[in-house]
């Protein structure tokens, strides 16, 4: 079960890294030349924002089945203490997306709208870049 949880978080947060970076640079490149804010803008945040939130879904359960969390003698590990760090900056860039979404949704205004994301996207994609154990780190993270 934990290999399984693990192998489907690792492998969808390309998805969320690609569709992340895909919403940043639209968002960016029409609020700056002043576009009409289509429905596809629209889909494209809001499937960043489903899929960052079932990488949450799955990061939750797979808190209750890893040996990452287990706490060494007299505290925590620095494993452990990295993946508490990691959980934290994952719920607030996921906090961050759904707030980008909502706002452009709600907001009137092309360029507002499209600002409205791209800011919190923004922010959300340094904190997701910040927080995942990249190979390399000395944290047990691979590339998938």
């Amino acid at each position: 079960m934990y290999s399984m949880l693990l192998h489907s978080h690792s492998g969808i947060r390309w998805i969320v890294l690609i569709l992340l970076v895909l919403a940043v640079v639209n968002n960016g490149m029409k609020w700056q030349s002043g576009k009409a804010f289509t429905d596809k803008d629209r889909k494209l945040n809001l499937f960043t924002m489903i899929s960052s939130h079932i990488m949450l879904l799955l990061g939750i359960t797979l808190i209750f089945y890893t040996p990452k969390l287990q706490m060494a003698e007299g505290g925590t590990n620095e494993v452990a203490r990295f993946f508490m760090t990691h959980i934290t900056w994952m719920i607030i860039a996921i906090v961050l997306i759904t707030f980008g979404y909502i706002r452009s949704k709600k907001l009137i205004g092309d360029k507002i709208k499209f600002r409205a994301a791209f800011i919190p996207y923004l922010l959300a994609l340094v904190a997701i870049l910040y927080a995942i154990p990249w190979p390399g780190r000395g944290y047990g993270g691979g590339w998938y």
